[in-house]
C-alpha cells in the first residue's frame, strides 16, 4: 500500500498510537488484550488504511504472531510443566547452584540460556526455561529480575545477533557477508553483549524493582503434582529433555546453513525429513513426547495424571497467547501503514556514515513496527545495493554491518513487540515496570553491540 501521508503525519500518528495505549493499560486499567486490539483499529483508520482492508490487515498482524508463537508457547508451556512438577527444575537448579555457587545463580542461569539459545528461538527457549528460572529464584529469594534478566537478555542476545537465527541470516547473505565468519565472531559478541547489557544491568535492576516471584505460571503445585513416592528424574534426563530441542533444532539449521552454502543438495529426501525434525515447532513435540514417559509414566505417573498435568499448562499461557497475539496485530498495522518503511527511507537518504546508517534505520523500523527479525532483514535490504557497490569493505567490516543492524533491532522493545508482552506476563511484570527494565535493558544490550560493531569497523 502506499502511505496516505508523509514521514512526519506518519510518525505522528504511531507516538499518539502508543501513548493511547499505554494510557489504556496503565490509567483506564483496560485489559492489554482489548487496548491493543482497540488501538490497532484506529491506527490502521487514522493512518488511512482503505476501510476494506483494515479487517484484513488486522487479521493478518493477529494471525501471523500466532502462527510463530502459538505453538511454541503451548509445547514449551507443556515440556515447562512436566519439568516442574516432576522435580526436574529443581534438580537442574540443584546442579547448576552445586557448580556455579549460589552468589552466582544468575550467570548461571544467563550461560546456560546462552548455550541452549544457540539455535533456539527466543520465545521456545524463554518458556521452556521458565520453570528453571522460577525454581532458582523461589530457593534463593529477592527481586525476580536477578533470574529473569540474564536468562531473557541471553536468549534475546543470541536470537538477533549469531546464527542460524533468521535475522542475522538473512541480513549476512543480502549484504554479502560470509555466514561461517558472521558466526565466529557473533558469538564472543554476543556473549560480551550479554555480560554488559543484561547480566551487569539484572543486578542494578534487581536492586531497584522488588518483584515478588509467582507461584508459577504454568500451572498451581498441589499435593497431587508433586513427584511420586518422592521420585524425581535424574541430571542426565533432565539434561537429556532440555538439549533433545536444542539437538534437533541444529538438524535443520545445520542443514538449511550447508545447502545456502552449497556444500549438500537441500531436496535431497533425508535434507527434507532432517529440515522437518528440525523445524522449532515439530522439534518441541517430539520433546512434549519423550518428556511425558521421562518426566511422567517412567516415574510412575499414570496417563490420565500426564494428561492433567499437559492440560493444566495450558489454561494460564491462554491470555499471554492472546496479548502476545494482539501485539503482533498492532505490529501489523504499522508495518502496512508504511510507517516503517517512510522511516528508513528518511534515514537512507542523509547520507551518513554507512555502519551509522545502519544502526539508525534498523533502530527506527524496531521502534516503528516491533518485529527485531523484519527490522533485520529490511534493513540489510536497503543497504545492500549500496554494500554491494562498494568494494572497499572487508569481510569484518561486513560483519561490523550486520551486527549494527541487529544492534539497531534489538533496542527500544516496546507494546508493539510480541516479546514486551512474552515477557511482561511470563515474569509477571506490570506494563509500566516492563518498560523499566525489559525496555531498558534491550536498549542497553542494543548499544553494547553497536560499540562492538564500532570496534570491528574500525579494525576491520
Amino acid at each position: 500500500m502506499t502511505p496516505a501521508y508523509g514521514t512526519g503525519p506518519l510518525l505522528i500518528i504511531a507516538a499518539v498510537a502508543v501513548a493511547v495505549l499505554l494510557f489504556l493499560i496503565m490509567k483506564v486499567k483496560l485489559h492489554a488484550f482489548l487496548a491493543l486490539v482497540l488501538v490497532s483499529l484506529l491506527t490502521a483508520v487514522a493512518a488511512k488504511i482503505p476501510l476494506g482492508d483494515v479487517p484484513g490487515v488486522l487479521l493478518g498482524g493477529f494471525g501471523s504472531t500466532l502462527a510463530s508463537v502459538a505453538l511454541l508457547v503451548a509445547l514449551g508451556a507443556m515440556i515447562g510443566r512436566l519439568l516442574e512438577v516432576s522435580g526436574g527444575a529443581q534438580r537442574l537448579a540443584d546442579t547448576l547452584i552445586a557448580r556455579f555457587g549460589e552468589h552466582r545463580a544468575p550467570f548461571a542461569l544467563g550461560v546456560a540460556s546462552l548455550l541452549f539459545g544457540f539455535p533456539i528461538f527466543f520465545d521456545a527457549g524463554l518458556v521452556v526455561f521458565l520453570p528453571i528460572i522460577l525454581t532458582v529464584a523461589r530457593r534463593f529469594g529477592g527481586s525476580l529480575l536477578y533470574y529473569a534478566l540474564p536468562a531473557a537478555g541471553a536468549f534475546a542476545a543470541m536470537h538477533a545477533i549469531v546464527p542460524p537465527h533468521p535475522g542475522p541470516v538473512t541480513a549476512a547473505e543480502l549484504l554479502g557477508a560470509n555466514i561461517g565468519l558472521t558466526t565466529l565472531i557473533g558469538i564472543p559478541v554476543a556473549i560480551v553483549t550479554w555480560y554488559v547489557g543484561s547480566y551487569l544491568f539484572s543486578k542494578w535492576a534487581g536492586k531497584k524493582f522488588d518483584i515478588d516471584i509467582p507461584t508459577s505460571i504454568l500451572g498451581e503445585i498441589n499435593t497431587s503434582t508433586e513427584p511420586v513416592d518422592g521420585r524425581a528424574p535424574t541430571f542426565g534426563a533432565v539434561l537429556g529433555v532440555l538439549l533433545l530441542p536444542l539437538v534437533l533444532i541444529s538438524f535443520n539449521t545445520v542443514t538449511d546453513t550447508l545447502a545456502r552454502s552449497g556444500v549438500i543438495d537441500g531436496d535431497t529426501w533425508w535434507a527434507g525429513g532432517l529440515k522437518l525434525i528440525g523445524t522449532t515447532s515439530i522439534a518441541l513435540l517430539i520433546t512434549v513426547l519423550v518428556a511425558m514417559w521421562v518426566l511422567g509414566l517412567r516415574l510412575g505417573r499414570s496417563n490420565k495424571d500426564v494428561e492433567g498435568l499437559l492440560n493444566d499448562a495450558l489454561g494460564p499461557i491462554c491470555a499471554i497467547i492472546l496479548i502476545t497475539g494482539a501485539g503482533g496485530m498492532f505490529g501489523g498495522v504499522l508495518r502496512y501503514s508504511g510507517i516503517g518503511g517512510a522511516l528508513a527511507d528518511s534515514l537512507n537518504d542523509l547520507g551518513m556514515p554507512l555502519i551509522l546508517a545502519a544502526f539508525l534505520i534498523s533502530t527506527g523500523l524496531r521502534v516503528a513496527q516491533g518485529s527485531a527479525t523484519v527490522a533485520l532483514t529490511t534493513t540489510a535490504g536497503l543497504l545492500s545495493e549500496s554494500v554491494l557497490a562498494d568494494g572497499s569493505i572487508s569481510e569484518v567490516q561486513l560483519v561490523a554491518l550486520v551486527v549494527a543492524i541487529a544492534a539497531g533491532a534489538t533496542v527500544l522493545s516496546h507494546v508493539n513487540d510480541s516479546g514486551f508482552w512474552l515477557v511482561s506476563r511470563f515474569f509477571g511484570l506490570s506494563e509500566s515496570v516492563t518498560l523499566r527494565t525489559w525496555t531498558v535493558m534491550e536498549t542497553t544490550l542494543g548499544l553494547t553491540a553497536f560499540v562492538l560493531a564500532l570496534g570491528l569497523w574500525a579494525v576491520g
